[in-house]
């Protein structure tokens, strides 16, 4: 009888733009065959590198070349184990370093893509969708969530003193890109995992009935004020996308399930978008708040308001792995993403208190943390133009034990 714990990783992979060859997936944008070949090397290569058991991809046009990227990444493991790995007859055979050389090909792990609803294919106008791999499988279909049933509609209150009732309203009909939700078997537990990829800061301009392109899009004519504006709408779609992201996880978290979220956020881990998708961090003792229905300055929350106010927001609130892991080992910084000079992380790993160490009742844990990220550059450096072909993302994985 084996007692050992269960030990599985998680990753969160952008490929940046991965479609196949003489493609135009954005306007003048495509790959020679001779790019395609190298990216697709590259890409088989950090994913043998991740060698994780599940792995939320973005960027995915096409399903057809992921397939063959993890294809790739499957041969290349079976190359390396019989080269690094010893076979039985030898007597050290169950050293620990030996196990942990083994790559296990995806041959038989499951593929969820999501195309992108606003994809129809055409020519330099392609959108792209996102996908999850599971060495475990997946506990029913995985869902898709793109075009909201219900619009979503975003009130705003109107200012003190004014008599307005109708402050205007933002609405939110279609995500960007879609989520995937699956929830996936791992020893004997089913964890809910979702991917996504929020809408990025790139600034969202109108171009007018007739016009070529945006005002704001002619750089020799620039426009300041128009420019902040397109980074205003792009800010607000992205945090309502967090906010329809929220709902699902804390549905999920309300009903049990261990929840896991991955992806590219398009923020760090402290901006109001990830916030809003991690929910809200407690007050240190909310019998210091006066009520919210308070008569007199005195009328605070009891003790035992306090307790229990904590725990409905610790119930349903994430945690983030880098953060996790920085505290774990004291590391300085983790970053995924470089532009104009400014390091930072956009892609995370969230998870829910089930998987944190100073919840009694947790359920596993977090071991350690990679971030692959010596590709990156900031455009300063010769390299740069490689910039197209590899990811300019880091890659992560979290490294997890069930106990």
């Amino acid at each position: 009888m084996n007692d050992s714990p269960i030990e599985f990783t998680i990753g969160s992979f952008n490929v940046k733009n991965l479609i196949g060859p003489d493609q135009e997936y954005y306007r003048f944008q495509t790959y020679t065959p001779e790019e395609y070949a190298w990216k697709e090397d590259w890409l088989a290569n950090q994913l043998l590198s991740m060698n994780a058991d599940i792995v939320g991809f973005q960027e995915i046009f096409d399903e057809s070349p992921l397939r063959s990227v993890i294809d790739e990444a499957s041969r290349r493991a079976e190359v390396l184990n019989a080269a690094a790995v010893p076979d039985k007859s030898k007597r050290y055979h169950r050293k620990v370093i030996f196990r942990k050389l083994a790559f296990e090909p995806y041959a038989g792990a499951a593929l969820a893509f999501a195309p992108n609803a606003a994809d129809d294919g055409t020519p330099g106008k392609r959108r792209p969708g996102l996908a999850i791999l599971s060495r475990f499988g997946f506990e029913g279909a995985p869902e898709i969530i793109q075009d909201l049933d219900q619009p979503l509609v975003i009130p705003f209150s109107p200012l003190r003193g004014l008599d307005a009732p109708d402050a205007g309203s933002f609405t939110l009909r279609r995500l960007s890109r879609p989520v995937i939700k699956a929830r996936i078997p791992v020893g004997g537990q089913v964890i809910t995992v979702f991917n996504c990829h929020l809408k990025s800061k790139l600034g969202d301009y109108i171009t007018p009935e007739g016009a070529e392109f945006a005002p704001e899009a002619n750089l020799t004519d620039y426009d300041p004020v128009g420019r902040a504006m397109g980074s205003l709408r792009s800010s607000l779609r992205r945090m309502a996308e967090a906010w329809v992201l929220r709902r699902e996880i804390v549905a999920e978290l309300q009903a049990g399930h261990p929840v896991m979220v991955l992806g590219d956020f398009n923020d760090g881990e402290h901006a109001v978008s990830s916030e809003i998708i991690a929910g809200e961090v407690p007050f240190k003792n909310y019998q210091w708040m006066l009520r919210h229905d308070a008569q007199h300055s005195g009328d605070r929350y009891s003790a035992e308001e306090h307790r229990q106010i904590t725990e409905d927001v610790e119930a349903v609130r994430l945690h983030s792995a880098e953060k996790l892991f920085v505290r774990k080992s004291l590391r300085d910084m983790v970053y995924t993403s470089a532009f104009g000079g400014v390091y930072e992380s956009i892609d995370q790993i969230f998870m829910s208190r089930h998987f944190h160490p100073d919840t009694p009742t947790r359920i596993g844990e977090m071991t350690y943390f990679s971030a692959l990220n010596d590709h990156l550059t900031d455009g300063s450096h010769p390299e740069a133009p490689y910039n197209k072909l590899a990811s300019d993302h880091g890659q992560i994985v979290a490294h997890m034990r069930l106990l």
